[in-house]
């Protein structure tokens, strides 16, 4: 888990709704509906395995699946399940035995098998911010104060965190301004030992959209750092084949996420396509010192 000094890099894969068949709208053509997320624990085991002394390994599954995960998830795994969010309040003893109809607790996931949760990716941002214009209220501080509620859960219930942060387009003019108020509203009165912050870049997710070097990523996650007194920074805006052996080579960046292994035919989440994203980051120079940094 998180915590301690040590030199770690992570990597994580968002598994979005690619549970969802073709035939449905959606994109998975993997297996059936009622065997996918045993199936894909299953495909990625060796990779996963494999690196598991040398990364940190979550993957964060839709809801329906994290049973079946678990499940196949064997006591010689080098992995963690995730879940893809957990609501702002939870069970306590001698108050609330469980009345959260239609939401996900931290400690009901946890219940499960769980051991990572994300909060704050940038749909659910959207998301949030979108119910709160509804009911008349713009304060993008909100936003944050929520997410520090979600957080504060998780940690409570023994979950790890990884804790998405980032501008828009708009926004870049005053990055640090945004970023710092999400870190600080975000991760107020949280016990940071549990937690990693990813580098979600708004501007550059999607096709056809800039890609930000080196430079621009080491400054941010520079930032991200000294904000946080050294919280893992994991690159949030898709770790992928492309961009895999550099940002290994950036010494401030300790990991990234996988959101999509196949951004065009047909989209989605592929184990192939896993396994060579991270053989790229992880693979070559196994074992080196690639001047991570310590962090406490």
């Amino acid at each position: 888990m998180i915590g301690g000094i040590q030199r770690m890099k992570y990597i994580f894969a968002n598994l979005k709704r690619f549970d969802i068949p073709k035939e449905m709208d959606g994109t998975n053509g993997l297996a059936p509906v009622n065997k996918w997320g045993s199936c894909l624990t299953k495909q990625i085991r060796e990779t996963m395995n494999q690196y598991g002394d040398q990364a940190e390994i979550a993957v964060f599954y839709p809801e329906a699946y994290l049973l079946q995960a678990a499940e196949a998830k064997g006591a010689e795994d080098k992995w963690m399940i995730g879940v893809q969010g957990v609501y702002r309040k939870d069970t306590e003893r001698g108050g609330n035995f469980g009345a959260f109809t239609t939401n996900r607790t931290a400690k009901s996931v946890k219940s499960m098998g769980c051991e990572y949760v994300l909060i704050g990716h940038c749909e659910e941002r959207m998301d949030k911010a979108g119910i709160l214009a509804e009911a008349g209220v713009v304060d993008p501080g909100a936003v944050n104060r929520i997410l520090n509620e979600e957080i504060s859960c998780a940690v409570k219930a023994g979950l790890s965190v990884l804790y998405c942060v980032g501008e828009t387009e708009e926004e870049q003019d005053r990055w640090q301004e945004v970023i710092g108020q999400q870190l600080d509203v975000g991760l107020g009165q949280v016990e940071l030992s549990r937690v990693a912050v990813a580098y979600e870049p708004l501007w550059a997710i999607g096709p056809g959209k800039p890609v930000p070097d080196a430079d621009y990523i080491t400054k941010v996650a520079k930032f991200i750092k000294s904000r946080t007194g050294g919280c893992p920074v994991i690159y949030g805006g898709g770790l992928k084949e492309e961009n895999a052996r550099m940002l290994a080579e950036i010494p401030c960046v300790d990991g990234g996420l996988i959101g999509l292994t196949k951004f065009s035919g047909d989209i989605g989440f592929y184990p192939e396509g896993f396994a060579v994203i991270v053989e790229k980051y992880l693979g070559e120079g196994k074992g080196e010192d690639k001047g991570e940094g310590e962090r406490v």
